[in-house]
């Protein structure tokens, strides 16, 4: 009687030792560690950076279309630009903006001399600040964004 169960110990180890779903149970800690540290983590990161890039930049194009339907009433005269300036909302869905009036091709800042050189363009400028979690090396702890907008 005892020689059978001693070999039915024999078999039941030799199938245990060919049966290895334990290793895996073993390693997944590991294998979902990696993952979460290497791929998920970067990956939100990249996410967050490219929601705030893309509202900041929404909210320079909502400056830029408000200037459009509202342009200053003389530019070469810097009272009025000023005036017009600080009736500008100093911030747009969250991110301050700041606004500036360029003229002629160099691109000299506002006022314009009378009559020789014409306004061309707006510029429009934001910031926002990242936290990464894991690519602070990559991407800027403050990120400024510019946007231009031609007169019409």
């Amino acid at each position: 009687m005892s020689a059978v169960r001693t070999f039915g110990l024999e078999k039941q180890k030799e199938s245990l030792a060919a049966d290895q779903r334990g290793a895996v149970a073993l390693e997944m800690p590991f294998v979902f560690i990696f993952l979460m540290f290497s791929l998920l983590l970067p990956l939100a990161d990249v996410a967050v950076a490219g929601f705030k890039y893309i509202s900041a930049y929404q909210a320079l194009r909502d400056m830029g279309q408000r200037t459009q339907y509202s342009p200053p009433s003389d530019v070469t005269d810097a009272g009025a630009i000023s005036s017009w300036q600080s009736s500008l909302p100093t911030s747009v869905a969250g991110y301050s903006v700041t606004t500036q009036i360029y003229c002629g091709d160099p691109g000299t800042p506002a006022p314009c001399a009378s009559g020789t050189i014409l306004p061309k363009y707006y510029t429009f400028t934001t910031s926002f600040t990242l936290s990464p979690l894991v690519l602070g090396s990559v991407f800027c702890s403050t990120c400024t964004i510019n946007y231009s907008e031609r007169f019409q």
